[in-house]
């Protein structure tokens, strides 16, 4: 009974079904070993020689595999069919060898399909390969690439710049692209210009715009008409004038589908059409394809294979008819260079299953097949016919002309099925004429200037970037999502009503890499290094000639940075960021002169617990500072200076608000030799110090609030603001560490509640305590567990509402329901929660008493005896069995 292994618990279930019980199906869990996040895994000086380890949550399920592998000595890799998947196929093969698993007789294949159906699976498995060399080799070279950039690099940006948090050989180039564009931003100057609208009417009274196109006789263009004095003038000429029809065209026009869907576009159109981030499109797009019902969803490719083009014609014939079947099917050729990566189109597995008919439970999962499923069958589908109408209105002197452009749909074609989205335009042409007839007369009945600004690029989204990301050859479809989501995690970048914004630590780590390491971030530079891992995958080119060539050049760069000064370095990025630090002021001064001594120039500074900011060269005479970043007067005035915002005077003492280590807070006088710790209390954090007034600040200065003595044991009862707000402490002090605490609802609580309501939360508080260990209420009950038995519950926890069988708690995920969850979903979370935790799988419960019986017991008995030499491995054996679960949950890589 061969052994399978795939990536996934739920891919296994999957296959299981396709399979039957002649096969063991198990899951790997996705990469089975990877690098030390530690210096010295990669070694450039020893052929770059790869120090490989496994991961401990990784340990368990090699276990399973090679336990299954005594009993059954065949062993199939069926992992995904990328460059990905066929290093997981090559770990486990060398995760086994090491383990002794695989013996000289054990037979190793590897297969591949690229959708999860029973057809595909049981062709698979008729035509069983080796596992891909050359494939392996540009993810190792990748790989290698990807950490030499990253442990290298990384600790000079650390050193060299306080508060960077890492680069990467992607990750950096694609941070550069949305920098560079909102430079382009900042550096845009808008552009008045203006445009003429008339609203015309023909003999039988009905009414059509037009637009200005040539005025004194010449063609306008489109600054032509530059202010309102201009556009005045161009609408006297019009209103002069008696205008006729000049010239009526219509022409025939045609609109073919776009091409079924690659990762790139999959991610675009989720994003323009349901707001989703690329990695939650992959994420659903890994569920449908695990589920069956998509092909591998993770391609270059647009082309669709021969039978899939079949059914795409069959159920078009089948659900719209005849009239919108082209004569012959549509062929789309991939683009893509790359033949790691250039598998089929995204598209259903079943071509006549909608998804109305897919019986999908999951909202985000519908939508997503839904959008493939209408791609992929409206790229087969006819084209859609247009008339496309040009009306000239003119003088008959020729001083004016006048256009108005309209469109008919005269057949739908694949529009009846699916339109495909747009980033940032309007499509004015797609309003319908009335009937215009050549040489009639065309009647004023208003005609307007528009005034209009030349708008600046827009910011990215993420379908826009991995859109230019493409464009640039930049990654590849297994990493798009992951780059644009670590950017993210850094803080380098901000999403913001769907667009990208680059924050400022994102703006110094680019200049930093512009200045010392341009090479590597430029697009040419991680264009050709792609195509080289390209070049490698295909089995025409030497990985580690590849690294060598990376190696030697990069190794020199950051030895070149070993010298370097911090202050020589943001002297650098001052010189570099001047334009967006310290733009030009409006009355020609020097941007840089400090606005507070009138001295010193103002630099950037970087502070002790990381990140920026704006200082004065004249410190510490000078301690003015601003936020990192252009000036902002408003901010400006209200923000706290160094030296604190003084709020007024209480009972003779100065009130100050200052921002420290810890957060802002408010201190009453003055540090002295005499009074070296002032009265200090922090600022909630919904308050905002900059618009704290002294009323408020006295207040947070009177706590803690002494309520008064307790009624039942004359302990005082204290009001306070905390670490984790506002509360209430039953103790003979504040600093005393016993006592009770109680929550209170909000902060004005802390200066309002009484003695009474004091009383009541403290005894619900103790009261509650003794609620603890009491089991909670199940807010669904699904039922029996329908193969091992016992109640099926849904609860609500600190972390979520998740699902409980006896000792196994599943998280639900966020985009089910917990009231829509069904027992089969139910059964599927369990499973795989109990699979990663180790523990049995409720079929096989019953069995586990009787080994206990069988193995623990005489173990222990015999343990002490200790006279016979030969039963020491044995009383040994026992205990370490105990210990392995542990040993492995508990181990943790940093």
């Amino acid at each position: 009974m061969p052994v399978v292994v795939v990536e996934s618990p739920a891919k296994a279930k999957t296959i299981n079904k396709y399979l039957g019980s002649n096969y063991t199906v198990l899951a790997s869990y996705g990469h089975v070993r990877d690098l030390p996040p530690k210096d010295g895994s990669v070694l450039p000086d020893e052929d770059f020689d790869m120090k490989w380890e496994i991961a401990s949550d990784s340990k368990k399920h090699i276990k399973a595999i090679v336990d299954a592998l005594k009993n059954d000595n065949e062993l199939i890799l069926a992992t995904d069919p990328d460059r990905e998947g066929e290093a997981i196929s090559w770990h486990l093969t060398e995760a086994l060898i090491a383990k002794k698993a695989i013996k000289k007789d054990t037979p190793v294949s590897r297969v591949v399909f690229n959708a999860i159906t029973k057809t595909a699976v049981t062709e698979a498995m008729k035509n069983p390969r080796q596992v891909d060399v050359p494939l392996v080799d540009a993810y190792l070279a990748r790989r290698a690439l990807d950490y030499l950039v990253g442990f290298k690099l990384s600790p000079v940006l650390w050193r060299k710049l306080p508060g960077a948090k890492s680069a990467g050989r992607v990750q950096s180039v694609t941070l550069r692209i949305i920098v560079e564009r909102e430079m382009e931003i900042e550096a845009f100057r808008n552009q008045e210009y203006w445009t003429v609208k008339a609203v015309l009417e023909n003999p039988r009274g009905v009414t059509y715009e037009a637009r200005l196109t040539t005025l004194a006789g010449d063609k306008l263009e489109k600054f032509s008409i530059a202010d309102a004095t201009q556009a005045e003038m161009a609408v006297q000429a019009i209103n002069s004038r008696d205008l006729t029809v000049q010239m009526v065209e219509a022409k025939p026009g045609t609109r073919n589908p776009s091409p079924p869907f690659m990762t790139s576009t999959l991610q675009q159109e989720a994003s323009r059409k349901f707001g989703f981030g690329a990695r939650q499109t992959m994420s659903v797009a890994q569920r449908l394809y695990e589920a069956g019902l998509i092909t591998y969803m993770r391609t270059d490719g647009i082309d669709m294979a021969p039978e899939a083009v079949v059914a795409s014609r069959d159920a078009i014939k089948a659900k719209f008819g005849e009239k919108y079947l082209p004569s012959e099917a549509r062929v789309y050729k991939n683009k893509a260079k790359n033949a790691q990566e250039a598998h089929e189109c995204v598209r259903p597995t079943d071509l006549m299953v909608s998804s109305d008919e897919a019986n999908i439970s999951d909202a985000d999962q519908r939508k997503l097949y839904d959008l493939i499923y209408k791609r992929t069958i409206a790229s087969q589908m006819a084209a859609a016919r247009f008339e496309r109408t040009t009306v000239d209105v003119g003088s008959a002197d020729g001083q004016v002309m006048l256009r108005a452009n309209g469109q008919v749909q005269l057949f739908d074609g694949f529009l009846a099925v699916y339109e495909e989205g747009k980033d940032d335009s309007t499509d004015e042409d797609a309003k319908r004429l009335p009937q215009i007839t050549q040489g009639e007369a065309a009647k004023k009945t208003s005609v307007d200037p528009e005034q209009h600004f030349t708008q600046p690029p827009p910011r990215y989204t993420e379908a826009t970037l991995v859109k230019r990301m493409e464009e640039l050859g930049i990654g590849r479809p297994s990493t798009y999502a992951s780059i644009v989501t670590t950017i993210q995690d850094r803080g380098y970048v901000e999403k913001d009503k769907n667009r990208l914004i680059p924050q400022d630590k994102g703006r110094l780590v680019t200049a930093f890499l512009s200045n010392y390491f341009n090479k590597y971030i430029e697009y040419d530079f991680t264009a050709d290094l792609e195509n080289q891992l390209d070049e490698v995958s295909a089995g025409d080119a030497d990985y580690k000639k590849v690294l060598a060539r990376f190696w030697t050049d990069f190794s020199a760069a950051i030895a070149e940075t070993a010298d370097l000064r911090i202050t020589e370095v943001l002297e650098k990025i001052n010189d570099v960021l001047a334009p967006h630090l310290f733009p030009p002021l409006e009355d020609g001064g020097d941007p840089r002169l400090c606005p507070n001594c009138g001295k010193g120039r103002l630099s950037m500074r970087t502070a002790r617990s990381g990140g920026a900011f704006i200082g004065c060269s004249s410190y510490p005479e000078c301690k003015y500072t601003r936020p990192f970043g252009p000036p902002n007067p408003e901010a400006e005035a209200s923000a706290i200076p160094p030296e604190g915002k003084l709020l007024g005077t209480d009972s003779d003492d100065e009130i100050r608000v200052f921002k420290g280590r810890f957060g802002p807070y408010v201190q009453r006088g003055e540090v002295t030799e005499e009074n070296k710790k002032p009265p200090r209390q922090s600022i909630p954090k919904d308050w905002e110090p900059e618009e704290l007034e002294l009323e408020r600040a006295v207040m947070l200065l009177s706590l803690p609030r002494e309520i008064g003595p307790h009624p039942e044991d004359g302990i005082t009862v204290w009001a306070n603001i905390g670490r984790y707000g506002p509360y209430l402490k039953h103790a003979p002090s504040t600093s005393d560490r016993g006592g009770t605490n109680a929550n209170l609802e909000g902060i004005d609580d802390v200066w309002t509640v009484g003695m009474n309501h004091a009383v009541e939360l403290l005894a619900a508080k103790i009261a509650s305590r003794g609620a603890r260990g009491k089991a909670a209420a199940p807010i669904h009950e699904l039922g029996e567990h329908p193969e091992a038995g016992g109640p099926v519950n849904i609860y609500t926890g600190k972390y979520g509402p998740y699902v409980k069988w006896e000792k196994i708690n599943a998280t639900i995920p966020d985009t089910i329901e917990p009231a829509d969850l069904t027992m089969a979903q139910a059964v599927d979370l369990i499973d795989e929660r109990a699979m990663k935790a180790g523990k049995k799988k409720p079929g096989a419960k019953k069995a586990a008493p009787k080994k206990k019986a069988a193995a623990k017991k005489p173990a222990a008995k015999k343990a002490p005896a200790k006279k016979p030499a030969a039963k020491k491995p044995a009383a040994k054996k026992a205990p370490a069995k105990k210990a392995a679960k542990p040993a492995d949950d508990g181990d943790v890589i940093e």
